[in-house]
C-alpha cells in the first residue's frame, strides 16, 4: 500500500469535509433567513414541489461519480434540516415508532421532523385537522392489498388536505431472539404483513400459531417480552430498536410489494410543479351519473390513476368516490373542466394537488419518478 499516497488523499477529504461543513452552514444561514420570511408573511414550511425541483435540478447537474440515490438521499437530510431551522414541525404517524409508516416517514421527511406515534389512524387525522401536528404521514394502498380503506373514510371526517405523496418497498423480515426456526411457536404481526407471508410462513415455520397484532412494532415488542418461541414479522430496521435478530429476511410471497404513502396537512398547498389531484364526490341518484364525470375528463385528456368507490356513512346503498387525475386541475386551464364537474356532482371535494412521488426503497435511498 502506498501510504504517503493514503494520507495524501486523507488529507484532501479533510479539506472537502472543512469546505462542505463551511458551506452548509452558509447555507443553513439562509435557510434561517427564509423560515423568518415564511413566519412573516405566514407561508408553510413544507414544499413538497419546491423540493422536488432542488432534487432534479441537482440530479441533473451531477457529473456522475456519486450515485444519484446517493445524492437525493444525502439532500433529503440537508432539506429536512432546512425546514427544521426555518421552524420546527411534528409530524403525527401510526405507530408506535419502528412502523413501515415510520420509516417511510424518515426517509421522505428526513431525520430532523418531530416525529409523534399515535395508536390509531384516527389520532393522525384528529392531530393534523386540530393542528396539534403540522404534518401526518398515513398509508393509502398497498400493490397486493389494495386499499386501506379506514384512510379513505377518514377524508371525509377531517377536513385536511394532501401535500405529497410517496411509494415505500415493504421488505418483511423475520425477527426472533433464536436465530433456529423450528422454535418459534408464535408468529405475530399486522394481519396485511401475516396475508403478505402467510405462504412463507406454511413452508418455514407450519408448527407456528398465528397471532395479529395492532402494528408490526407492536409485534416487535410482544416477541421482544415473550422471547424463547416467539417471533415477529415486520421491517428488518426494527431490530435496531428492539432485542431481536433478522432471522430471514424478505419473507413476503410477491417480491414486488409496495406501499403508497400520502403526507397531509391542515390546509390546502399553493405551487407550481404539481402532477396529480385527488378528489372525494358523490353522484346524483341516476343512470349514467358517473359515466358523464368520466366522460368529462376523458374529453379533456385528463388520466384517472386511482377510482374507488366507499360506502357513504349513515346512508346505506350510498356511495363517495375517490379519485385520482394525472394532472393539476388548479391551474387556470381548467376552471372550466372543475365547474362543469362541480355541476355534474352531487358534492366534490378537492383534497389536493401535489407532485407524484418517489419510490422508497426501505432503505433510505429514494427514485424520483418522472
Amino acid at each position: 500500500m502506498n501510504s504517503a499516497r493514503l494520507t495524501e488523499i486523507r488529507e484532501q477529504i479533510d479539506e472537502l469535509d472543512d469546505r462542505i461543513v463551511e458551506i452548509l452552514n452558509k447555507r443553513a444561514g439562509l435557510s434561517r433567513e427564509v423560515g423568518q420570511i415564511k413566519s412573516e408573511s405566514l407561508d408553510v414550511v413544507f414544499k413538497p414541489f419546491r423540493e422536488k425541483e432542488v432534487l432534479n435540478r441537482l440530479a441533473s447537474i451531477s457529473p456522475g461519480i456519486l450515485p444519484e440515490d446517493h445524492l437525493r438521499a444525502i439532500y433529503r437530510e440537508i432539506l429536512s434540516s432546512s425546514r427544521r431551522l426555518q421552524q420546527p414541525q411534528i409530524v403525527a404517524y401510526l405507530g408506535p415508532e419502528g412502523t413501515f409508516t415510520h420509516q417511510a416517514a424518515l426517509e421522505y421527511l428526513g431525520q430532523s421532523m418531530d416525529f409523534a406515534p399515535c395508536q390509531t389512524l384516527h389520532d393522525v387525522f384528529l392531530n393534523v385537522a386540530s393542528r396539534k401536528a403540522d404534518l401526518g404521514v398515513i398509508p393509502l394502498e398497498n400493490s397486493l392489498q389494495g386499499s386501506v380503506g379506514q384512510s379513505l373514510d377518514l377524508f371525509l371526517q377531517y377536513n385536511v388536505y394532501i401535500h405529497a405523496e410517496l411509494f415505500s418497498r415493504i421488505s418483511h423480515a423475520l425477527l426472533s431472539r433464536n436465530s433456529d426456526l423450528s422454535t418459534v411457536r408464535t408468529v405475530y404481526s399486522h394481519p396485511q404483513a401475516l396475508a403478505q407471508c402467510s405462504g412463507w410462513l406454511r413452508n418455514n415455520v407450519p408448527q407456528a400459531a398465528v397471532i395479529p397484532a395492532d402494528s408490526t412494532a407492536a409485534a416487535a415488542m410482544q416477541a421482544e417480552r415473550e422471547g424463547q418461541g416467539a417471533a415477529a414479522i415486520g421491517h428488518p430496521r426494527l431490530v435496531e430498536r428492539y432485542a431481536l435478530k433478522a432471522v430471514a429476511l424478505d419473507i413476503q410471497d410477491l417480491p414486488d410489494n409496495w406501499t403508497r404513502f400520502l403526507v397531509i396537512g391542515p390546509t390546502p398547498t399553493v405551487g407550481s410543479s404539481r402532477d396529480k389531484t385527488s378528489l372525494l364526490f358523490t353522484t346524483a341518484d341516476r343512470p349514467g351519473a358517473l359515466a358523464a364525470i368520466l366522460n368529462l375528463l376523458a374529453a379533456q385528456g385528463l388520466n384517472l390513476t386511482k377510482l374507488e368507490s366507499r360506502p357513504l356513512k349513515g346512508e346505506k346503498w350510498k356511495y363517495v368516490f375517490f379519485m385520482d387525475v394525472e394532472s393539476d386541475l388548479s391551474q387556470e386551464q381548467y376552471e372550466s373542466t372543475m365547474h362543469n364537474l362541480t355541476k355534474l356532482c352531487h358534492t366534490m371535494r378537492v383534497l389536493g394537488s401535489y407532485p407524484s412521488g418517489p419510490q422508497l426503497y426501505g432503505n433510505g435511498v429514494p427514485q424520483e419518478q418522472t
